[in-house]
């Protein structure tokens, strides 16, 4: 709902996930659930293939980082993707390949990118290395046309929210 409160599609949500009942079930570690910002292709493939995510699919669930932004003390990095980090759209895809930008390191010693032309936005090294072919066909796909942006990262988000889930149903 609220990918699409910010202008974003509407992703359908399936019932009946089990998680962990108890703590003693759950994950030990978030190590290698989510990808490291300051790491190129190889280690978005490294995490995301082995759940069965493609590289599109990589590229659409990047989309998501048109809103929002990095926090210092969450992650190291500090910044937002785009200039108006509360609407979902294609901006993210549209900064990658139109803006120029220059190595800056966080307030926590982290490495990042910021734009030289001086909006305040930032990009990851894991967010540039989507230039690198084949992502930078996709990137240059979805800079052109939002709706297939769209379309493709409600595959992946359905994807992603269901993966490793049977038994799901339409209504509560």
């Amino acid at each position: 709902v609220a990918t699409e409160v910010r202008g974003g599609p509407a992703i359908p949500t399936r019932f009946g996930r089990s998680d962990a009942a108890s703590s003693e079930e759950s994950v030990e570690s978030q190590v290698g659930r989510l990808p490291d910002g300051d790491k190129g292709v190889d280690h978005l493939r490294d995490i995301f293939h082995p759940k069965g995510f493609s590289d599109r699919d990589i590229v659409a669930l990047s989309g998501a980082h048109t809103v929002g932004k990095c926090h210092s003390d969450r992650s190291g990095f500090d910044g937002a993707w785009t200039t108006d980090a509360n609407t979902f759209d294609n901006s993210y895809f549209k900064n990658i390949l139109e803006k120029e930008y220059e190595d800056e390191t966080s307030c926590k010693g982290c490495p990042q990118k910021k734009d030289k032309g001086g909006s305040g936005t930032i990009m990851l090294i894991s967010d540039l290395s989507l230039l690198e072919s084949p992502f930078k066909e996709i990137v240059e796909e979805y800079a052109a046309d939002q709706d297939a942006f769209f379309k493709d990262y409600v595959s992946a988000w359905v994807k992603l929210q269901e993966n490793g889930c049977d038994g799901l149903r339409d209504s509560l």
